[in-house]
């Protein structure tokens, strides 16, 4: 097939699947919220389906691995992850919405690994050219940029529609992704390997390794400390009067500078200082962010706080990327990559965002500086990293 054909039909893989999730992500909080559902219970119930989709996403990979069927898994999922969210429409009560989250995302959860697995095996320039070589980033950025697009859409739909517009025009993307992915090439391409399950005695090395621990506990906390935002943001601004078309621009904000970041500001930054000088700017930048959402709603300060999610997230995720690369064994990969999701970014952020429902039922927006706390215990933490990768390196 022709390379260039194989990167147009991920492209617009890409594009309807993070469009999908640029109109539903944000604004189902307010929708779960719109519907009863109490700011401890939601809390509660938006980390389950993180928990959920901790287990999922690993499942699916495993049986997509086994039985080579990748595209098969993709369009299935897509199409149920779809169904689901038209599930929400029906449901009122507390218990049949917490069924249908659940649900929904167990079957959402697996499309980005999915997709990914399957790109960036295309996207091997070195591989098989033949069947299309191409840069990964370029289909991820376009994901990046479609999520933007689907976000603003979504800030004019639900101001003309109501919340329940989201899950129809998601739906429909949702759809599309799967037709998307049958369209894709038959198959993975050749030399995907299948990878063993590691053994404990894996796990039970990295944890030894102080800096890997440390570098854990630094990205739970900043990473973690984004919980509150992901939840209970959008439905602060809503309560502080500010319109869905204007909220939706808000977080379209982060997104893009998560983008600037990895592809621009983020290497600069680490060809120039070292990693933990870079984790020392997205703590201190995530002090910022937090502390302006804590005391204000003024729409020109959160144009300015929101931005600095390019730095909270994205460099942070780049430095630790290469402290890793930097420090544990090409052999330890895998693991080390994999606890790093579940316990620097996916447990954690589970567990604060049960603790962000409480704080935002008792103290509204002013839980926020619950989370700059976070960022601030992350600096002492990383001063730990700095000294424990200096031991090392002797």
């Amino acid at each position: 097939m022709n390379p260039g054909r194989i990167l147009a039909r991920y492209l617009v893989l890409y594009g309807a699947l993070y469009a999908a999730f640029g109109i539903s992500s944000p604004f189902l909080p307010p929708f779960l919220a719109a519907r009863g559902i109490r700011p401890e219970a939601l809390g509660i119930l938006l980390a389950g389906t993180t928990v959920v989709r901790m287990f999922s996403a690993p499942l699916a990979g495993r049986l997509a691995d086994a039985r080579h069927t990748f595209r098969l898994e993709l369009a299935a999922f897509a199409v149920v992850a779809a169904i689901a969210l038209l599930l929400y429409l029906p449901a009122h009560a507390f218990w049949p919405l917490v069924l249908v989250s659940l649900f929904q995302a167990a079957m959402l959860a697996p499309l980005v690994p999915l997709s990914d697995a399957m790109a960036l095996a295309a996207a091997q320039p070195g591989g098989n050219p033949k069947r299309g070589a191409f840069e990964y980033g370029w289909v991820r950025g376009a994901g990046s940029a479609a999520f933007i697009c689907g976000l603003l859409l979504a800030g004019q739909l639900t101001g003309h529609l109501g919340l329940a517009s989201i899950m129809w025009s998601s739906a429909c993307l949702l759809f599309a992704t799967a037709l998307a992915a049958a369209w894709l090439p038959e198959s993975m391409p050749s030399g995907t390997e299948k990878v063993r399950t590691p053994p404990r005695r894996i796990w039970l090395a990295l944890l030894r390794q102080q800096s890997f621990v440390r570098l854990i506990i630094v990205a739970a906390l900043v990473l973690g400390s984004h919980a509150m935002h992901d939840a209970f943001a959008m439905i602060s601004w809503q309560d502080a009067g500010i319109p869905s078309s204007v909220t939706s621009v808000l977080w379209s904000e982060s997104v893009a500078a998560e983008v600037i970041v990895f592809l621009w500001i983020g290497p600069f930054l680490l060809r120039r200082f070292d990693p933990t000088t870079a984790l020392t700017i997205s703590a201190l930048c995530g002090i910022v962010r937090w502390a302006v959402l804590a005391q204000t709603a003024a729409i020109p300060a959160l144009a300015l706080a929101e931005p600095l999610h390019g730095f909270t997230f994205a460099l942070l995720h780049l430095s630790c990327m290469r402290i890793i690369a930097q420090t544990v064994p090409s052999s330890l990969a895998g693991s080390a990559q994999a606890l790093y999701g579940v316990m620097g970014i996916g447990g954690t952020t589970a567990l604060l965002t049960i603790v962000a429902g409480w704080l935002y039922a008792r103290f509204g927006a002013h839980g926020f500086l619950a989370m700059a706390g976070l960022c601030i215990a992350a600096l002492p933490a990383i001063v730990a990293l700095r000294r424990a990768l200096s031991a090392a390196s002797h």
